[in-house]
């Protein structure tokens, strides 16, 4: 009966770890700043939280729910990478990296 006690205990463990892993996703989802994502903190994202903040910001700047083609996520992420890597202004929020801001302290 302890056996059956145990396996019981670590399914339960691992479906509840399971269950918060996909929340964390979730909440991510919802308290990401998109495009209002500072540069400097964008570019400390790990690779999924990237493609949330640049898929939320597509949904902020187009005014529309739905899912952004995959391309140009992907496209974005490219623009956003190369703009944050070289902005002067790391406080300078993604949905306003542009090319001016390599050269001029904004």
């Amino acid at each position: 009966m302890a056996v059956t006690t145990r396996t019981g205990a670590v399914a339960v463990g691992v479906a509840v770890l399971a269950a918060m892993v996909a929340g964390c996703t979730e909440v991510e989802r919802v308290l990401n700043q998109g495009g209002d994502t500072s540069c400097r903190d964008y570019v400390n994202q790990e690779p999924n939280t990237k493609r949330i903040t640049i898929t939320k910001a597509i949904k902020q700047q187009t005014g529309n729910d739905n899912e952004p083609a995959g391309t140009v996520v992907d496209s974005m992420i490219v623009q956003v990478d190369v703009l944050c890597a070289t902005q002067r202004n790391v406080d300078t929020p993604i949905k306003n990296a542009d090319i001016a801001g390599i050269f001029l302290n904004k």
